[in-house]
């Protein structure tokens, strides 16, 4: 059996499959990667713009194509693909235009006089390990700033995004990139562990489960090698009061069900006050019934299969083990008919500890609606999941928005409005979604060497 498979989460059928590297190969990659940083790192920052810019313009060029890639890989309706690879032309293009300002030395004032300088310098070749919601973006916000500092990257994608990941590295090898500055590695566990025991390697960056996640991090851990962790999330929409109900009840389905619901920062608990609660899910409820699955290699199609039949079998059974404790299904619940992977859009209220939608991260077309009192019960609720990534909190009071927003154990923020992504905003988590930061400036802070040069006063 292949080790890599494309196969469509519209049609089951097995559209491409490639056999795992070798252990010499990955040797040889390592020994590639390392040999470029020696000369990548002493580039000029003007040529490695440069080589992002190029970078940037190959991705708007083959934008369709991309996109029709990952609707045969992962199911992402050609649209919403067209709409991730022009973000990611965003990333290259500002890590490109911010990165030597990111980079400039930092003059200290110290005592005793003389000159102290910090300089940011790359730390030397990195692994990525990248998921396959979406399988550009999650690449771009580790490959971008770290190629910017001067680092080289070995990039693991996700085995059901074979091609995708072979249309990126061609994309850096017409752009002009040293070879083995960028390279993608069709490799095992196994592999990648032994990666990380590498010396050459001197960090990991991982988006994904927190069960893969914790594992990278022991072995990281254990090999002495920085890590950045993009894990899981369960987000609460928090629903204070609403001059616009229907506006609102608007953004809940829109932060829900983007990418098939399959988004760490997607809008998964739904948490509004007693006040509004009846009129919400009534609104919601109709709103998620009436959308309708389609084709994702249709440019109308705005809601697609998810990934595998798997993950919608796996999402079943967490919809079904809800309802046998209790909860009580609104809408969906069922897989349609044949052998892809659409699944009906569902919501569920009445969902209590104990549960398996309640405890677990619900990473598809499923919501979850609660109702609570006030502005501290909702506070008490968001907290109580064991992730922190993202969240977001509607009021027209934004000034009580915003103070419930403080209280939030979440990395991200969003006052009336669902999660977004922007180049130019940190994104990360806390608590079980993960460690350390990427996008902004602060994604060029996670891997590298903050040089001290001092010249005491003579």
């Amino acid at each position: 059996m292949s080790y890599y498979r494309t196969t469509s989460p519209a049609t089951g059928e097995i559209l491409a499959e490639f056999e795992a590297a070798t252990d010499a190969e990955i040797l040889t990659a390592a020994d590639a990667g390392q040999a470029a940083f020696e000369k990548w790192s002493l580039t000029d920052v003007a040529e490695r713009s440069a080589a992002l810019r190029r970078v940037a313009a190959l991705y708007r060029e083959r934008a369709a194509e991309l996109a029709r890639i990952i609707a045969r890989e992962m199911g992402k309706p050609v649209r919403q693909g067209e709409g991730e690879v022009a973000l990611v032309a965003d990333i290259y293009d500002y890590y490109a235009d911010n990165g030597p300002d990111f980079m400039a030395d930092e003059h200290l004032t110290v005592r005793g006089g003389g000159e102290a300088i910090v300089r940011s310098a790359p730390v030397g070749l990195l692994l990525g390990i990248m998921p396959w919601n979406y399988p550009y973006y999650q690449v771009a916000r580790f490959a971008a700033p770290n190629l910017m500092l001067g680092n080289t990257i070995l990039l693991k994608h996700a085995r059901n995004c074979p091609e995708s990941a072979l249309a990126m590295q061609e994309i850096f090898d017409d752009a002009g990139l040293p070879p083995g500055a960028y390279q993608n590695l069709f490799a095992t566990n196994t592999q990648i562990a032994d990666l990380l025991a590498d010396p050459r390697v001197q960090g990991v960056s991982l988006t994904g489960s927190e069960r893969a996640g914790s594992a990278v991090a022991e072995v990281a851990g254990r090999n002495l090698k920085k890590f950045v962790l993009e894990l899981g999330g369960s987000d609460p929409f928090i629903v204070l009061d609403a001059a616009d109900l229907d506006a609102t009840v608007k953004a809940a389905v829109a932060g829900r069900m983007g990418n098939a619901g399959q988004a760490c920062t997607a809008s998964k608990r739904f948490i509004v006050v007693e006040d509004l609660y009846d009129a919400f899910v009534e609104k919601f409820t109709a709103m998620m019934a009436a959308i309708a699955p389609g084709d994702p290699l249709d440019p109308a199609t705005r809601f697609g299969p998810v990934s595998s039949r798997a993950a919608a079998e796996e999402l079943v059974e967490q919809v079904q083990d809800a309802v046998a404790k209790g909860a009580v299904l609104r809408t969906g619940g069922s897989l349609l008919d044949g052998p892809g992977a659409f699944l009906e859009p569902t919501v569920l209220t009445d969902v209590t500890p104990g549960m398996r939608a309640f405890e677990e991260e619900l990473f598809g077309p499923v919501a979850v609606v609660y109702k609570v009192r006030d502005a501290d019960e909702a506070v008490q609720l968001a907290n109580s999941s064991p992730y922190g990534l993202g969240g977001s909190v509607f009021s027209s009071d934004v000034a009580a928005a915003k103070a419930v927003a403080d209280r939030l154990e979440t990395g991200m923020v969003f006052i009336n409005a669902v999660a977004d992504s922007q180049e130019d905003l940190p994104f990360g988590g806390v608590k079980r979604s993960g460690v350390g930061r990427e996008l902004g400036r602060f994604g060029m802070e996670e891997f590298v060497n903050k040089k001290l040069i001092r010249t005491p006063q003579g």
